[in-house]
């Protein structure tokens, strides 16, 4: 692991790292450092390396990971970015406020723009604000999508639409415009899920969360999609939507007839803990999901409509419950997976983007994830529906919390020391 980066994992780990093997418990408790797992799709194959630039059939490019703003001072716990507007970039912190600054290299304090601490909860160390949206439309209605753990009444997650006003540094988020869209109560603290984005196709919003907490999914939300919206990435229509009636069912998702009781909001399900997804921005637009694991696997995932990803019936492709001899029939296993521990000290995945921009085009159509504890940046070639192999493009990267896409389709990691860093050709 990069000695570099090591303190942090106490003092910031648990947004993700208390995911993992922080909530283990003896009776799930399995291996906490498996070697990298092989890309067969069986759910007893054994361990196999990662493999590298080196080894891969065509070698992928020397890739820099610098601090994109030197000169801007570190922020406390960034977990998401989004370019509002050409040159203007607004981070969220979990501590419950977005601020933004110019993107520019000499840019050295932030504006803020909206500060929810008062209503979000930190009681736990993944709650927070974790994740917020523009509208499709924004440049018209100017209205962003927020989600974050509420700080009142019974525990759990809230995701409100709010008015905004200005531009640049004079944009404003307008607190008491809140529109509570959704609310998904939450058994533990832990396991939030949190990427709420549109469909760049269909203009639907789709949100992650995850199983609820605890360990090894306890309440069994992985597997059952009728009692609630965890484990699940959902997609709702908030197009027109009113206080009484704050978001419609798609006619075309895949439980919207309820016929067997399921939660019609759900698009996909059986996720321990889906840490950052993401739409490719070339067509056909497929979406990506890092999915935390227990105590052995990470692993990426590529989301369909109606999907079982699996949990917690297995991690990654090993069977968890039972931790032998699993039925996988009807399960989508993942693109790819790695394990934890080994050399580099894998822990959490974070899931990322598939590479679009113009900075490094032998890049173009990779999709680009790293890992919490090991700071190690990965990538994906195509073609996907072979189970290609994980490829190392820089082991002693920052601790990446998330990842954001500027409008050019340029790749940045938001680390746990609280810097933004950019992805640029090497050496």
């Amino acid at each position: 692991m990069n000695a570099r980066f090591l303190p942090l994992v106490v003092a910031f780990g648990g947004l993700l790292v208390g995911a993992c093997t922080g909530d283990s418990s003896p009776d799930d408790a399995r291996t906490t450092a498996v070697a990298e797992l092989s890309s067969t799709g069986s759910p007893s194959a054994p361990p196999a390396p990662v493999t590298s630039a080196a080894t891969a059939a065509t070698a992928l490019p020397s890739v820099r990971v610098d601090r994109a703003f030197p000169a801007l001072p570190p922020l406390p716990r960034p977990v998401a970015m989004v370019e509002v507007e050409p040159g203007w970039f607004v981070v969220a912190l979990q501590e419950g406020k977005l601020v933004g600054f110019a993107g520019h290299s000499t840019t050295a304090k932030t504006v803020t723009h909206f500060d929810n601490t008062a209503k979000t909860s930190r009681s736990g160390n993944e709650e927070g604000l974790l994740s917020f949206a523009l509208d499709p439309d924004f440049a018209r209605n100017g209205f962003l999508y927020v989600y974050y753990s509420a700080a009142q009444g019974e525990r759990r997650t809230v995701l409100s639409r709010f008015d905004t006003t200005g531009s640049g540094a004079e944009w404003r988020v307008q607190p008491e415009t809140e529109l509570v869209i959704l609310t998904a109560p939450q058994p533990f603290g832990n396991h939030k899920g949190g990427t709420v984005l549109f469909g760049p196709e269909d203009d639907m919003l789709y949100l992650g969360l995850g199983d609820g907490g605890g360990s090894g999914d306890s309440q069994g939300n992985g597997q059952d999609i009728t009692r609630n919206l965890l484990a699940s990435i959902i997609r709702i229509d908030v197009r027109g939507v009113t206080a009484a009636r704050p978001y419609r069912i798609p006619a075309d998702n895949p439980f919207a007839s309820e016929a067997a009781g399921q939660r019609p909001e759900t698009w996909a399900y059986g996720f321990r803990n889906p840490w950052r997804m993401s739409f490719d921005r070339a067509a056909p637009h497929g979406l990506w999901a890092g999915d935390v694991g227990q105590n052995a696997v990470e692993e990426v995932d590529r989301v369909v409509k109606g999907a079982n990803y699996g949990w917690n019936l297995i991690e990654g492709t090993r069977c968890f419950r039972p931790p032998s001899g699993c039925d996988t029939a009807g399960l989508t296993l993942p693109v790819a997976e790695y394990g934890q521990g080994g050399s580099e000290g894998d822990c959490s995945v974070t899931g990322g983007f598939v590479y679009r921009g113009r900075s490094l085009p032998s890049l173009a159509g990779a999709y680009l994830f790293s890992d919490y504890c090991s700071g190690t940046l990965r990538a994906l070639r195509e073609p996907y529906a072979s189970r290609p192999a994980v490829e190392v493009l820089e082991a002693d990267g920052p601790q990446a919390v998330s990842f954001a896409e500027d409008r050019a389709g340029e790749l940045y990691l938001l680390g746990a020391d609280g810097h933004i860093y950019a992805l640029t050709a090497g050496p």
